[in-house]
């Protein structure tokens, strides 16, 4: 959506002449703030999506030069494809944030007793391909914007390298057990551990970039291959590039959900493709080679003598590529016989003597109205 600013700098608070390393670190500080599953002013959302067009713009040499010198860039950033937004930084394929992931965003933690979550989610997004780019396989670059690393203290959350200490008041459990009185008796209850956020874990002394959780906000290029004979809806999975895990655990995947595009000309079914091949009646009279623009080569097709509108003929092999197999499905070529709108003198003869030859009528039906005024003017 376009800014409602076009200060693009303004509204990720930096300079002008701020550095690229200056530009993410003032990007991560404004999606940590002003990420809707955390900030309940209204316009949250719409000012979130305009910090990320910012960031899309100046984290871009060649888009940022272009904003600087006329003000605007033309046109927004895409191939074909949909990034996931930051919804995907605290929750498993696009899912909404609730309280108990809110706690445990960034740094990790349980509500009720629940254990942590140090490994990374999984994240979810969509990418849009043509039936020719299913057909031969295709390598897509897409942004993401994810839990990534920091690169600052390299995940381990320590500005020191010291890295992370088992902590004393759980003894690494990351809960604690507490006791109330009540009038049934003595009821145990678990509880996040304060010291730790529920982790098992302390840092002595956190990195200043990452708070300590070993992660950050950031927006990533990534190369997703999408392999030939994929299907429409078919997931390709990216290992390691979903949300990274606190402190270095391990990071989720990237699902990236495969839409194909419909083909003007070919329709496919599984793996088969059909088409239509207009001919003329005397070539579904008599039969031909008609040359056609399969998927992957051209090829000539044969219409057999005799056919007829609806009939098809069917090509072995030239469909699409199966899916991680040598073979190909079949091409199915469906016939349509055109019928001339209008005829010159000599055709209409031909067709005439061919009508007779078959003893076939080719009287013109005329009304009685019709009859007489041939009469009076003949």
């Amino acid at each position: 959506m376009p800014a409602r600013t076009e200060d693009y700098y303004a509204l990720l608070d930096c300079e002008k002449t701020a550095t690229a390393e200056e530009i993410k670190k003032a990007f991560r500080r404004k999606a940590r703030e002003l990420h809707p599953d955390v900030n309940s002013a209204p316009d949250a959302e719409d000012r979130f999506k305009e910090v990320n067009e910012a960031y899309d713009v100046l984290s871009d040499p060649q888009k940022r030069e272009q904003y600087d010198r006329f003000g605007r860039v033309g046109g927004p950033a895409g191939g074909g494809y949909q990034y996931a937004d930051f919804g995907d930084l605290f929750g498993g394929g696009g899912a909404g944030l609730n309280m108990e992931d809110l706690f445990s965003a960034f740094f990790g933690g349980v509500r009720g007793g629940r254990s942590v979550r140090l490994e990374g989610r999984d994240m979810a997004m969509s990418v849009l391909i043509t039936l020719q780019e299913a057909a031969t396989g295709v390598d897509k670059e897409i942004v993401i914007n994810r839990l990534a690393t920091c690169d600052v203290c390299g995940g381990t959350g320590s500005a020191d390298g010291s890295g992370s200490a088992t902590c004393q008041d759980c003894g690494g459990s990351g809960q604690r057990v507490q006791q109330r009185s009540t009038f049934l008796g003595t009821i145990q209850t678990a509880v996040p551990c304060e010291a730790c956020a529920g982790t098992g874990h302390v840092v002595a002394n956190p990195c200043e970039e990452c708070e300590g959780s070993g992660r950050v906000p950031d927006r990533q290029q990534v190369t997703v291959s999408i392999p030939a004979g994929i299907r429409d809806g078919q997931q390709v999975r990216v290992r390691g590039m979903g949300e990274a895990g606190i402190r270095g655990a391990t990071s989720g995947d990237l699902l990236v959900q495969v839409r194909v595009k419909e083909d003007d000309y070919l329709h496919r079914e599984g793996d088969d493709l059909h088409c239509r091949a207009t001919v003329s009646i005397a070539q579904a009279a008599l039969g031909v080679d008609l040359p056609l623009h399969g998927i992957l080569e051209d090829t000539e097709v044969h219409i057999p003598a005799g056919s007829q509108s609806n009939d098809s003929v069917r090509v072995k092999g030239l469909g699409m590529p199966r899916l991680n197999n040598a073979t190909r499905g079949d091409l199915y070529v469906h016939v349509a016989v055109e019928v001339p709108r209008k005829l010159t003198k000599r055709q209409r003869e031909l067709l005439e003597e061919f009508a007779a030859e078959a003893g076939e009528s080719t009287a013109e039906h005329k009304s009685p109205v019709q009859k007489l005024k041939d009469w009076l003017h003949g």
